[in-house]
């Protein structure tokens, strides 16, 4: 556990991280100060971060198990001594760590007797397990227990309906958020005059991230949700004015492209396929899906049309940018 005095700067926003632990692999803890601030503008920064925590960060789980030989939810299978039910509730509980985007498929395939944990469970390359001494089953007889698994990333909660059940197929009730709980509190000082507050935020997470990384990609997806408000006050702006038009600083994608469009007669772009170069996956899989899969397809494209595809940031344009200028 790591614990920092609190100071307060009357000069600068800022922020720290003044206490941090980890009780188990399932549930880290972080404290977080922000200040100094306006009288009110705590609270605002306060519900707005919880919810965003809360509401707006992705996550991954288990969202459907299939087997053939089990009749229905409630059945019990001869040597295992948990009943399907039992099971299913299990595999809810096992938290995963991801940057997938879509469905992936993975497997259970145990011989008994024994006991069946998240570590027996076969994954796709692109998903880890937080905890592998999560309990799945016991097997008492030298049977073979095989289950597929569907592994899906989003956010939110998914409630599982009777009617989905055809198959051998079983929804599971998905948890994606990854925060499982988020405090502020605000504390005042200073005279009536010239009252601030520092903004306290407490986040505890399920272990798939860190509470400092849970407050960045909250605070990231805050503020993706605000720009178009700045790209529509832009575009005001250039209505009134007439004469030029008003793009976002760090929108440099027009510029990098025009100096890149000389060269691609002298690379054979089409021939360079977007796995081939240095993105994430989940860029990768947003490319992919708006149907760019070289970087020929990729230069064509202008920062408007990348900021169209789901799922898409400012700062995956900057970083397509700085790869493409590599090439």
């Amino acid at each position: 556990m790591v614990r920092e005095k609190v100071k307060v700067s009357t000069r600068t926003l800022q922020w720290k991280c003044v206490e941090s632990r980890a009780d188990s692999k399932r549930l880290y803890y972080g404290r977080f100060i922000l200040s100094p601030l306006m009288k009110g503008q705590a609270d605002t920064i306060g519900i707005a971060m919880r919810r965003a925590l809360l509401g707006e960060i992705e996550g991954t789980c288990i969202t459907c198990a299939k087997s053939e030989k089990i009749p229905h939810e409630y059945s019990t299978v001869v040597g295992i001594q948990e009943s399907v039910h039992e099971i299913l509730m299990n595999l809810k509980e096992i938290v995963l760590k991801s940057n997938l985007y879509g469905t992936r498929d993975a497997l259970i395939c145990v011989k008994g007797p024994g006991y069946v944990t998240a570590q027996d469970i076969v994954l796709p390359p692109s998903v880890e397990i937080v905890d592998n001494t999560q309990h799945i089953a016991s097997l008492t007889e030298p049977i073979d227990l095989r289950i597929g698994l569907q592994i899906e990333r989003n956010r939110g909660y998914n409630i599982k309906t009777p009617n989905n059940f055809q198959d051998g197929s079983y929804p599971i009730d998905a948890v994606f958020m990854p925060v499982r709980n988020a405090n502020h509190s605000i504390h005042s000082y200073g005279n009536d005059n010239e009252n601030q507050e520092i903004l306290f935020l407490e986040i505890w997470t399920n272990g798939s991230l860190t509470p400092k990384e849970a407050l960045h990609e909250a605070s990231r997806n805050l503020i993706d949700l605000f720009i178009p408000f700045l790209q529509a006050a832009e575009e005001n702006l250039h209505l009134e004015n007439n004469q030029y038009k008003v793009t976002l600083p760090f929108f440099t994608f027009h510029d990098g492209l025009a100096k890149l469009k000389k060269k691609k007669k002298e690379i054979a772009l089409k021939s360079i396929f977007i796995d081939q170069s240095e993105l994430s996956p989940r860029i990768y899989n947003c490319l992919k899906k708006s149907n760019i899969h070289t970087l020929f397809d990729l230069l064509n494209k202008s920062h408007e049309d990348l900021m169209k595809i789901e799922h898409f940031r400012i700062e995956d344009v900057k970083q397509i940018v700085g790869i493409l200028e590599k090439k």
